[in-house]
């Protein structure tokens, strides 16, 4: 139910922020060399998705055992990806500079670590509260970016980030860990409700609002989850597998900025969408691919985390090599 009613309401919500953006003019004009499509495509779809997300999870837990203490849990989750929203909205709106999105990434990202920290709610925990708070920041501001950058193609970051919760909610599932779950499959329902105005040729984008939002959202869940792993190495591996396509689509576009002298905040052509594109395919075709090599670490994150599975160590293993695989061709082609 809370997957068909944040379905509904974002794919309600979605075309009357279209036209919304369209009468504000908040839209995405091709005006810089690293801009893909050729006419402008309205914003404000991130803002149709935080109101999913945010208006459904908050409705859910009034008619199911509401306390305060779960009203307080769940806004430990969903305050910092709003709060990050709200900064992406301005960006749409105004165009913001790298610099202030960092420090609010930051922020969100510190007040998340905390948070974990002090509630003792880190899902895979190192008994070293500093390093658990040095990892959380590092992984939820690396996760936000991740995100961003992956927003780069029709439909690519939607079907990705709702494969992987997907994944994530039936990870949280079998673990009972119920609240993970349960946002989990809402943001299922926003991304996938979203995806049918998105995907190629996408009548509107998330913008930075949704993505930003998204970002968040999702490093708080994972790093949340628990995995009923039964080495401390794969279930340090599972949140890593969920995203382990947006984490490679910013390390070879960071690294290719990097070699080639460019700022690596610097917007390019050398995401993998693109990269998928100059060898061949379409950009619905790139689209499919990324989901479906998200689709596959989500498979494999899964394995890895079944208890009886007496091959938990193989699958790792195969994850990072496929994952290097990945890394080492994308890296080989063509940087733009």
């Amino acid at each position: 139910m809370l997957f068909a009613l944040t379905y509904l309401l974002v794919g309600v919500l979605t075309p009357i922020m279209r036209r919304i953006a369209i009468a504000t003019d908040v839209v995405d004009r091709p005006n810089s060399s690293h801009k893909s499509h050729k006419n402008p495509v309205p914003y404000l779809g991130g803002v149709a998705i935080i109101i999913g997300v945010i208006s459904i999870s908050y409705s859910a837990s009034l008619f199911s055992n509401f306390t305060s203490s779960t009203f307080w849990l769940a806004t430990s989750v969903l305050g910092p990806a709003l709060a990050l929203g709200i900064i992406g909205l301005w960006d749409d709106i105004k165009n913001l500079k790298p610099l202030p999105r960092f420090i609010a990434q930051s922020f969100a990202g510190i007040f998340t670590a905390l948070l974990l920290v002090v509630t003792d709610t880190v899902g895979n925990p190192t008994g070293s509260k500093l390093f658990d708070s040095i990892f959380t920041i590092f992984w939820v501001v690396g996760i936000c970016n991740a995100i961003n950058f992956f927003d780069n193609l029709d439909g690519g970051a939607a079907g990705t980030v709702a494969i992987s919760s997907i994944a994530l909610a039936y990870l949280a599932i079998i673990g009972d860990q119920y609240l993970v779950a349960a946002l989990a499959t809402v943001t299922a329902g926003a991304t996938l409700g979203f995806l049918v105005w998105n995907k190629s040729p996408a009548k509107i984008y998330m913008g930075d609002a949704g993505a930003l939002f998204l970002g968040v959202l999702i490093a708080s869940l994972t790093i949340r989850l628990h995995p009923r792993s039964n080495t401390s190495i794969s279930s340090f591996l599972v949140p890593i597998l969920l995203l382990a396509i947006p984490i490679l689509d910013t390390t070879i576009a960071v690294l290719s900025r990097l070699r080639r002298g460019l700022s690596p905040f610097r917007g390019g052509q050398d995401h993998l969408s693109h990269r998928l594109i100059r060898i061949g395919l379409s950009r619905k075709q790139s689209a499919i691919c990324l989901w479906s090599l998200s689709g596959f670490f989500g498979l494999l994150a899964i394995l890895i985390s079944q208890p009886t599975n007496n091959f938990e160590d193989f699958f790792a293993a195969f994850a990072c090599v496929i994952w290097i695989t990945l890394f080492y061709l994308f890296l080989r082609t063509k940087d733009s």
